[in-house]
């Protein structure tokens, strides 16, 4: 028997299934196997939005990092593979409740996330402003002030900056609903003009 090349397969060979199909296919009982076996560290894909391209990544235990097109996707996945595991498989159709959900949220469908997260790139006092923003509710804002408050560390405004730049979940966790004090917008992961689109969609 001979098995057809990448160059020589046709719909024939595949019982009338595209090529491309095969291969998602294909490519979807890898991952599963992966996962099953514990030989996936992370799977990813990207998802069109609003504010640009995002590159959504998960591991076995959920949602562990959302990038926007300006932190560079390369750069987060060579840093997921330092940090989190080298085996990283492309998986669209894996990650396709994660993309539909925030296709909902750009689309007013949504104003939740509920999909898990894996939250190991965070610890400590990040950890728990990220526990914290998940709780401002969509559409709503805080300063920088109340979220240290609401931390545990009234005096902490700048290690809240810091845990809302280093947010691992921009937008699922919604670290753009943070301002300062006085109204204006502060800083964000994904630039300024990301942040107002994103507050400006809550506001609609």
């Amino acid at each position: 028997m001979t098995i057809p090349t990448n160059d020589t397969w046709s719909r024939d060979d595949l019982g009338g299934v595209p090529r491309e199909t095969h291969l998602a296919t294909l490519r979807e009982h890898l991952v599963a196997r992966g996962e099953a076996e514990r030989l996936v560290d992370v799977t990813y894909r990207t998802v069109a939005s609003p504010v640009g391209e995002l590159l959504v990544a998960a591991t076995p235990l959920g949602v562990v990092r959302v990038a926007f097109d300006v932190e560079g996707h390369e750069r987060v996945l060579e840093d997921l593979a330092r940090r989190v595991g080298v085996r990283i498989l492309a998986s669209p159709r894996r990650l396709d409740p994660v993309a539909r959900q925030l296709e909902e949220y750009f689309a007013h469908r949504r104003t939740t996330f509920d999909v898990p997260m894996d939250l190991r790139l965070s610890s400590g006092f990040r950890r728990r402003v990220l526990a914290h923003l998940s709780e401002i509710g969509y559409g709503a804002t805080e300063s920088y002030a109340q979220v240290a408050v609401a931390a545990g560390s009234p005096r902490a405004v700048r290690a809240v900056g810091s845990a809302c730049a280093t947010n691992p979940l921009p937008v699922v966790v919604p670290c753009h609903r943070v301002l300062r004090s006085d109204g204006t917008l502060g800083g964000y992961v994904g630039g300024l003009d990301a942040k107002r689109a994103l507050l400006a969609l809550e506001a609609a």
